[in-house]
Parts: C-alpha cells; sequence; structure tokens
C-alpha cells in the first residue's frame, strides 16, 4: 500500500492548471467565452432572479414578509447605511445604484464559485480586472464631472505645496490613483484563487486517503480512510469561512469604490 501523499503533489498541480481560462467556444487570441464568462454570465443571471422574485414578493405587502424579504432588505439597507451614507454623505442617492452593483455582482460570483462544480466569475484575472475598470472609470468620471477634468487633475496635488514639491506629489497621486484599478483586481482575485486552491488541496486528500478501500479493503485500508474523515471535517470549515471570506471581499470592494468616489468628489 503506498503512501497517499506521495501523487499529491501532482493532483495539486493539475488543480491549479485546471484554474487556466479555457475557452467554450472561440478562443484566447480572439475573440472567445471562457468557462468564467460562462459562470459570471449565470451569476448575473441569478442576481436578476434574485431581485425580480424579491421585487414581487415585497409588492405583495407593505410590511417586508417573510425570510427571504427581509434578508434582502437587510443587504440593500446594509449597503444604503454603511458603504453610501456613512462615506458619502448628501451624495450617496447619486452613486447607491453603483456601488450596489458592484456589491451584489461580486457577492454572486463569488458565492456561486463556492458551489462544487462551479466557476467563481471573478476567479480569474481578467474578470476582476473588468470589474474594477468599472469602478475605476466610475470614480474618475465622477472627479471630472465634479471638478472639470483639468480641476480633476489639479485637485491630486495638495494645495499651498510649494514647486516643484507640489509637482512630485502630483506624479505621486497620478501613480497612486492608477495603481487603485490593479490593487482592486489582484486583492479580489487572489484571495478567491488561494481560497479555492486551499478547498481543492483538502477535497484532493480526503480523496487520495479514501481511495485505496474501494480499490482493495482490507485493515490497512479502511484504517487510512478513516483519515479522509479528519479532511472532510477541516474542507467543510474551510467552505464555511470561504462563504464569510466571499461576503468580505465584495464589501471590501464595493467599500474601497465608495472611498474612491469619496474622495474624487471632495477633491484637494
Amino acid at each position: 500500500m503506498g503512501n497517499p501523499l506521495d501523487s499529491l503533489g501532482d493532483e495539486v498541480n493539475e488543480l491549479v492548471s485546471s484554474f487556466t481560462s479555457q475557452p467554450i467556444f472561440g478562443d484566447l487570441n480572439g475573440i472567445g467565452f471562457t468557462q468564467y464568462s460562462f459562470w459570471f454570465a449565470v451569476a448575473v443571471i441569478a442576481l436578476l432572479l434574485i431581485l425580480f422574485v424579491f421585487k414581487k414578493k415585497q409588492a405583495k405587502s407593505l410590511v417586508p414578509e417573510g425570510f427571504f424579504v427581509n434578508g434582502v432588505e437587510y443587504v440593500v439597507e446594509f449597503v444604503r447605511d454603511d458603504m453610501c451614507k456613512g462615506i458619502l454623505g448628501a451624495s450617496w442617492r447619486e452613486h447607491f445604484p453603483f456601488i450596489a452593483t458592484v456589491f451584489f455582482v461580486v457577492l454572486l460570483n463569488n458565492i456561486v464559485g463556492i458551489i462544487p462544480g462551479c466557476k467563481p466569475g471573478t476567479g480569474t484575472i481578467s474578470m476582476t480586472g473588468a470589474v474594477a475598470l468599472c469602478s475605476f472609470v466610475y470614480f474618475i468620471w465622477v472627479g471630472v464631472k465634479k471638478h472639470g477634468a483639468l480641476g480633476y487633475a489639479k485637485s491630486l496635488a495638495p494645495a499651498g505645496v510649494a514647486f516643484p514639491i507640489n509637482a512630485l506629489v502630483w506624479v505621486i497621486e497620478v501613480f497612486s490613483t492608477i495603481l487603485r484599478l490593479i490593487t482592486l483586481a489582484v486583492r479580489l482575485f487572489c484571495n478567491l484563487f488561494a481560497g479555492h486552491v486551499v478547498m481543492g488541496t483538502f477535497a484532493i486528500l480526503a480523496s487520495l486517503f479514501f481511495e485505496p478501500m474501494v480499490q482493495a479493503f482490507s485493515a490497512a485500508t479502511a484504517l487510512q480512510a478513516g483519515a479522509s474523515v479528519l479532511w472532510v471535517a477541516i474542507l467543510i470549515v474551510i467552505y464555511a469561512v470561504e462563504i464569510l471570506v466571499a461576503a468580505i471581499q465584495a464589501y471590501v470592494f464595493a467599500l474601497l469604490s465608495a472611498v474612491y468616489v469619496q474622495i474624487a468628489e471632495e477633491g484637494e
């Protein structure tokens, strides 16, 4: 009876390679539709269905009834009060639709990715980059709309600082602003990618320790299979943690988007 851990490295390498974008049709060098694009679309459709059912159920009564309606209302109010009113102040109504959309799109994609057999739409850097780009373009547009193109560009440098220090600070602020796009995309991708690799690894461990008993039952293989119970228990805990991480990452992404909008509006 061989050591199940001997093949762990190969299995993990295969697991990691499975996260590479693969075209469902087309190709990656031209126009293509990958598995991540598919699951992103699934998550968006699921979100639209949830909102449709929510509005239909909500319209039946002036007072929210049922766990579903109350749960969705609680999350919407949380986004409104914590991320929009708390950060954006008087202008929260203008930006609430965008911030709420970002939060729910990222949240649904993260949660869909936790379901066995599914991929998170936000599980590849290209998809998180696309969502981050939407946030980046939005807060830049808000700044330009509020101050004008030249006024927003000038606002990146602090007032009252003499030349050439103000020019140096301006360059640093421009670089910092561009970095927001990168950090938003990379933070979300890395957290999801790492979490799914960890979950997959423990699932592989459970399989490797259980498989020998299926192939040839004996006391030794049965004892070895008992260890898979431990891996499954750890996997369940990790699943619970990943659900929490999915919500936290959606919160962080939307919260930072709101902060960047507030900074763009504030100016200097």
